[in-house]
């Protein structure tokens, strides 16, 4: 993002093989950031890595609190430190309410709410005084648009993004209390056409809640104010912000990057 400066900073991001994590990770490394690229995709993050200049590769799975630790410590000796983390790593489930699947669910609650939880804990331990990193820093959760309106065949999902929200909330305060020194903030991104935003489309349509994926779009960007989808780019810029100092007394936000959706 033009004008925001973050060289000399490190930067890692969940979830950062594709879609929104790898712009996030292709932006924040135009602004100058050193970015670790964690995903549980091997083959696709070490290639979205080798496209960064600068970036490297670390295996995560975002459940997994020893993963997490080791992730982090590696970060901070390959990259030189840990000032930036974004948790971005996310899954969906389409479902109605009244033919939900218990264990497809709690996956995605672990990884959503879990994985959130856990990268903001080992993000506090390295930024905060006396941590690896030491020097603060800022901590962006990847939210949605889902969080804050009722769009049907996602109440799972929109559950764990209003957690999202709420954890965000009560992490800057415990921050805030505690002097780590580390800002915490989440983005709620409107529909964005990856592959979890086209696979919505098509599942929804698929219950009979419209009659096709493009009439599902449609109803999407009938309830947006700026007419349109969201671009990787739009969330990106949004996460750059966050993480820089223009952002310096933002703290504990849900920032809405959604095109008016979401008001």
């Amino acid at each position: 993002m033009a004008g925001l400066d973050l060289t000399g900073r490190v930067a890692l991001v969940t979830g950062a093989a594709r879609g929104l994590g790898a712009g996030a990770a292709q932006a924040l490394a135009a602004a100058g950031a050193r970015v670790m690229i964690a995903d549980v995709a091997k083959d696709v993050g070490e290639q979205t890595a080798a496209g960064i200049e600068g970036a490297a590769f670390a295996e995560l799975d975002v459940t997994d609190d020893a993963q997490w630790e080791s992730v982090v410590a590696h970060t901070v000796s390959e990259l030189g430190g840990l000032d930036v983390v974004v948790n971005n790593a996310g899954i969906e489930v389409t479902s109605l309410i009244a033919d939900a699947e218990p264990d497809a669910h709690r996956a995605m609650f672990d990884v959503n709410l879990l994985g959130t939880l856990l990268g903001t804990k080992h993000a506090f331990r390295a930024m905060r005084p006396g941590g690896a990193a030491g020097n603060g820093g800022a901590v962006i959760n990847v939210a949605s648009v889902a969080a804050d309106i009722a769009f049907p065949a996602i109440a799972g999902y929109s559950a764990t993004k209003s957690g999202v929200d709420r954890l965000t909330r009560v992490a800057a305060m415990e921050s805030g209390k505690l002097g780590y020194g580390v800002r915490v903030n989440c983005i709620h991104p409107g529909l964005v056409p990856t592959d979890m935003g086209v696979k919505l489309a098509v599942e929804t349509s698929g219950l009979g809640l419209f009659e096709s994926p493009d009439a599902a779009v449609g109803a999407v960007v009938e309830l947006t104010p700026s007419g349109r989808l969201a671009d990787v780019s739009d969330i990106a810029d949004g996460i750059v912000f966050l993480a820089s100092d223009q952002s310096r007394f933002v703290n504990g936000v849900g920032l809405q990057v959604d095109g008016g959706m979401g008001m």
